[in-house]
């Protein structure tokens, strides 16, 4: 459906449309049916439970009332809040019905309209959501299908996987800090391997010192492990006789850094096997292989933003994709003032934290756009600051993205800098 204003949208609702506002909630919904006038047809607010009974008794109830009046469409509207309007949305979806959403924070500040009362309840928010749809105050929902559903899906374990495995080193951080705190010193970081076996079996300070170097060297033999041997047994040690780290609660520590690290290995193992099925998929998409060539930008962005914008061909253009991540400029101007500008963050929050990772990257590893971010952040004319710079990028990458993924053509630095109309900066990183 190929209605972008709001001009648009309300000419798209002639008399032979049902506009239904539904309030969605995590067992019952409520529904009330109005004409394109605002003319309410259902008598009350009609609930039906979250489930398929509760479906098909909504859809009776509909098709009753369109049968009635004679109408021919269904327009239902509801709020894109938590996750139980899924299943709804696609039920009706598949019976013939338009879904359409409005912004939770319109229905918000429309409360007051009828009865100047900010009072929210099952009856009023169903004509409120109609309302807005009579408006031309909608948006229509995308619901990934195929391969960018499967993306999307697996994208969203990643993170997950992901957060997971940073709490978990957060919490393994935390706990070394508190029973031994000299173990950084001799070995750095987590992902030491022969740091690794030590822990497993000699957690604490008092553990070190009962095997001694000997048997902490022993430890490192038994895996064949190299790189490291007696010089190093003497320094871990040596930081535990002299260890300040807490001496209490022995049995439940060693308790708690077994399960750490068994969490470590979990999480781990769940993420890689994640990533393999999601690099699988994203390749499937077309002219992906182009956009991977550009220096800076990896396997890891390039699934985040294919698994929040879906298919690229629904964009008439990338400010479309820029609106959608909440990087749209806003000013702030009244008459002879003239505020700071700052971008929208209204929008797809993940889709903004991949495209400004993707800038930081590309800014550290491709000389191109390395160039742009000087340029914008050096200028005598509105200088910018550093990370205004980056969200400059982060636009930029939409629009880079969006030619090469539509078009299927290759990345090309001196084309991408002569399309900023900065004749001087083409040239000097061309000479």
């Amino acid at each position: 459906m190929n209605c972008n204003t709001q001009n648009e949208k309300i000419e798209l609702l002639t008399e032979k449309w049902a506009i239904v506002g539904v309030d969605v909630g995590s067992e019952k919904h409520y529904a009330r049916v109005f004409t394109n006038r605002k003319i309410e047809l259902s008598k009350k607010a009609f609930g039906f439970t979250n489930d398929l009974d509760g479906f098909q008794t909504f859809e009776r109830w509909i098709a009753a009332i369109v049968g009635t009046y004679k109408l021919k469409f269904i327009m239902c509207g509801m709020e894109p809040t938590g996750h139980y309007w899924f299943n709804l949305a696609s039920y009706m979806k598949n019976h013939g019905m338009m879904v359409v959403h409005v912004n939770p924070s319109h229905v918000k500040h429309s409360k007051e309209l009828d009865d100047s009362n900010p009072a929210k309840n099952d009856k009023k928010d169903p004509k409120t959501i109609a309302g807005l749809l009579c408006d031309g105050r909608y948006m229509f929902p995308y619901m990934p299908e195929g391969i960018y559903a499967e993306i999307r899906e697996l994208n969203n374990l990643r993170l997950t996987a992901s957060q997971n495995l940073v709490r978990v080193r957060n919490k393994l951080e935390r706990w070394i800090s508190i029973y031994f705190p000299e173990f950084h010193t001799v070995f750095k970081g987590n992902d030491s391997k022969s740091g690794r076996l030590l822990l497993e079996e000699a957690p604490l300070p008092e553990d070190v010192c009962k095997l001694g170097s000997e048997g902490v060297n022993q430890i490192w033999r038994n895996t064949k492990l190299r790189g490291v041997g007696k010089k190093k047994a003497e320094q871990i040690v040596k930081a535990a006789e002299n260890s300040i780290g807490r001496k209490e609660c022995a049995w439940t520590a060693r308790e708690e850094i077994a399960e750490l690290l068994e969490d470590l290995d979990k999480y781990r193992i769940r993420e890689e096997r994640i990533l393999a099925n999601l690099y699988e998929k994203v390749m499937k998409v077309p002219n992906i292989e182009l956009m991977l060539e550009i220096n800076g930008v990896g396997m890891k962005t390039t699934a985040g933003f294919i698994a929040e914008i879906g298919d690229i061909s629904r964009f008439d253009d990338p400010k479309r994709i820029q609106k959608l991540s909440g990087l749209a400029i806003v000013s702030d101007d009244s008459g002879k003032h003239t505020g700071q500008s700052s971008i929208s963050y209204r929008g797809r929050k993940i889709l903004r934290y991949t495209l400004y990772q993707c800038a930081m990257s590309v800014i550290s590893k491709n000389p191109d756009f390395a160039a742009v971010h000087e340029y914008y952040t050096t200028r005598s004319q509105n200088p910018l600051k550093g990370m205004q710079s980056v969200m400059a990028v982060a636009c930029k990458l939409i629009r880079v993205f969006y030619t090469i993924l539509t078009k299927g053509v290759r990345y090309d630095g001196r084309k991408m800098l002569g399309d900023i109309k900065r004749p001087a900066l083409a040239e000097a990183h061309a000479s």
